[in-house]
């Protein structure tokens, strides 16, 4: 028996920067995975992506290579 080709192509690394910090994750994921990957927080934050807020509803789309993602929380007081 003959071993077939994979048809699989490898997986390209994803970089992008989270609060200021580089990342680098071996497989695409989206912006919800990322955010479970990192430990943060997916209720009561709001995220920027390359300056610009990105809306919740958009979370499920895959993280693009080098975005600059901002988490941001909101602050109490007076």
């Amino acid at each position: 028996m003959t071993a077939q080709p994979s048809s699989a192509s490898p997986s390209i690394p994803v970089g992008v920067t989270v609060n200021g910090t580089d990342h680098v994750f071996a497989e695409p994921l989206t912006v919800r995975e990322l955010l479970e990957r990192l430990e943060l927080p997916c209720r009561g934050v709001a995220l920027a992506v390359d300056g610009a807020l990105f809306p919740k509803s958009r979370w499920d789309e895959q993280v693009g290579r080098g975005w600059e993602i901002e988490v941001l929380t909101a602050v109490q007081g007076g």
